[in-house]
């Protein structure tokens, strides 16, 4: 499959005995998952379509039924499996919305042009998303890479130019 595959959530495992599957998603609010058709599974490698048949909280987790799959020794080979979507299937954002995936492995760089690195990854701290943001090797040259955590809000965040994988912040270099 050419098109780009974002991944959504996996299947943790078996549930009853008529083939049904626990899901973790990864999407928020987590019940989103459910919300998508096709799912892809990676399967042997490759990624292989597969039609949700239904899909319903259960307790603290989700739980779902999958076309094909009737019996729990089915699902149970399922364990471990990452859920996909094509691309195109993401809802379209807002012109000041960025989905994580999006924003990981941008520059960044203060107002005053110093260099922090790129965005390793985010983390969710309830109030407000937060980038953290690692040193490239170069930078480091030798010691160990210095991370910054720098939160994503209007506060912080001056500019996110997408075309030119750069985020400017407003961030004292020595912090």
């Amino acid at each position: 499959m050419a098109e780009d595959i974002v991944v959504i959530g996996k299947i943790t495992s078996a549930f009853g005995v008529k083939g049904g599957v626990k899901i973790f998603s990864y999407t928020k609010p987590r019940l989103k998952v459910l919300d998508y058709d096709p799912w892809l599974l990676k399967l042997g490698g490759e990624w292989k379509p597969v039609k949700l048949l239904s899909g319903r909280e259960q307790g603290k987790t989700i739980g779902a039924m999958l076309e094909g799959i009737i019996d729990r020794s089915q699902a149970e080979e399922l364990a471990g499996t990452q859920i996909g979507i094509f691309e195109h299937q993401l809802p379209d954002l807002d012109s000041d919305e960025y989905y994580w995936r999006d924003l990981e492995g941008m520059q960044v760089v203060n107002q005053e042009g110093v260099s922090f690195g790129e965005v390793s990854h985010l983390i969710e701290t309830g109030s407000n998303d937060v980038l953290v943001v690692r040193e490239t090797a170069e930078q480091a040259s030798g010691k160990k890479r210095k991370e910054r955590m720098v939160p994503f809000t209007p506060d912080a965040v001056v500019d996110v130019n997408t075309d030119a994988r750069l985020i400017t912040v407003e961030w004292d270099a020595d912090f």
